[in-house]
């Protein structure tokens, strides 16, 4: 069996406050292949700092520590902060949940892609904008010339997405670090930016962790699932198996999805148990 792309033991996050030290994520453990893992739970469970955690990006007074943090065999908590930018965004990139707090609102969307390409591949400017057009190519974009002399305002939800996309994959990362990538867009929408996520993790054996709140998308799309609550990753299942979770709060978390025909007066209200967050 091959090395893990991402090796993750004993993962935390801390923030100091006036009571003392609060982890908010608390002793995560996980690893990811050349495959395509789903992380769910509900708001504030510790989905979104477990991401930006594995590429530093936990803003000050957080603190980041782990018995082990590997990337490609790398140790991330060792490299300092001039070494990480070979990492981030080169080799794991991260596309956040809403384009338009992601992009730079005063630059055409083709500049911000070549700025990618210019910072983790090569500066130069001919190249770059070759390879801007390519990966709005490769993010189904129809006119990817038109788009390329777009400021973010002109852009829809799904297309400012698409474009967020073709930033982040310009490096050909080998993991790709996917935050709530489809929240903010119409269901229609969504399948088409899975449907392009899918396309690419398989055409360059990319590895993928798809964070988010939509159990049946995860379901449907991903391999495996972590299920996290209180920052802590209470179950994990084969993605197929996500509705036959064993955990309370996973069965509770299921339960409350609605379906269509469902002809239940009231969605169940998850009944918490203290004892899980310990």
């Amino acid at each position: 069996m091959s090395a893990p792309v991402l090796d993750v033991a004993n993962l935390r996050v801390t923030f100091p406050t006036h009571h003392g030290d609060v982890d908010v994520v608390r002793g995560v453990s996980f690893t990811v292949g050349r495959e395509r893992l789903g992380i769910v739970g509900e708001s504030g469970s510790g989905k979104s700092l477990t991401g930006r955690s594995i590429l530093r990006l936990v803003p000050p007074p957080g603190r980041v520590s782990a018995d082990k943090l590997s990337f490609m065999g790398q140790d991330l908590l060792k490299l300092s902060e001039t070494e990480m930018p070979n990492i981030r965004g080169k080799r794991i990139s991260m596309v956040l949940q809403d384009p338009k707090f992601s992009l730079n609102p005063v630059m055409k969307v083709g500049h911000q892609i070549e700025e990618s390409y210019r910072r983790h591949v090569a500066n130069n400017r001919r190249q770059a904008r070759e390879s801007a057009i390519e990966a709005l190519k490769a993010v189904k974009i129809r006119d990817p010339e038109t788009v390329y002399h777009l400021y973010p305002h002109q852009l829809s939800g799904g297309m400012g997405q698409r474009v967020m996309i073709a930033m982040m994959l310009i490096p050909e990362p080998q993991l790709l670090i996917a935050d709530e990538p489809t929240s903010a867009l119409d269901m229609t929408v969504q399948l088409q930016v899975l449907a392009i996520l899918d396309d690419l993790v398989r055409e360059r054996g990319m590895s993928l962790i798809l964070i988010s709140h939509d159990l049946g998308m995860v379901s449907a799309f991903c391999d495996r699932v972590l299920i996290m609550y209180a920052g802590k990753v209470i179950e994990t299942v084969k993605a197929s198996d996500l509705d036959k979770a064993q955990h309370p709060y996973a069965r509770g978390l299921m339960a409350s999805v609605p379906r269509l025909g469902d002809d239940r007066a009231e969605l169940p209200v998850l009944q918490r148990d203290a004892g899980w967050a310990k």
